[in-house]
């Protein structure tokens, strides 16, 4: 904590926790612009590779459950 007194209280309490989470978001480095977008196209490349991965193995699942075990037992 960064008072020397305890606070008193729920209220006491709550402004010390409020002031002690608002000193540590200035100490953040937060990420600049640049560093944001690459991060966001990099999630958006991911989430499509992962969809399509997604999407072929249910094409392929479906063929297999759908079309090809009913065959066998004709």
């Amino acid at each position: 904590m960064a008072d020397a007194v305890a606070p008193v209280g729920p209220v006491g309490r709550a402004r010390n926790y409020v002031s002690e989470v608002i000193a540590e978001m200035r100490r953040v480095t937060w990420p600049d612009k640049a560093q944001v977008r690459q991060l966001a196209i990099g999630v958006i490349v991911l989430s499509l590779a992962i969809g399509a991965v997604i999407g072929i193995m249910d094409v392929i699942l479906q063929n297999v459950v759908v079309v090809w075990i009913p065959s066998l037992f004709r």
